[in-house]
């Protein structure tokens, strides 16, 4: 049995606003694959927004590598 709930009864608090919501904004991102990563709050105040801790992530797996043919070649 399909159960819809009524759309005027609401569990929602008043204090919650989504008047300036966008519906799937974000719905094209997660279908590519996205990944929410949650960082811990001492490492969140090194980096400003997402492209910096791209950044930093892509110069250590970079360094990784290097590293790793360094062994190899050794």
């Amino acid at each position: 049995m399909n159960q819809q709930k009524n759309p005027n009864d609401s569990d929602m608090r008043p204090e919650y606003d989504f008047s300036g919501g966008v519906r799937g904004k974000h719905h094209e991102a997660y279908k590519a694959g996205t990944n929410v990563v949650f960082l811990d709050a001492d490492v969140a105040e090194v980096f400003s927004d997402s492209a910096s801790v791209n950044r930093a992530l892509r110069l250590l797996v970079d360094l990784a590598k290097t590293q790793a043919s360094t062994k190899r070649s050794a």
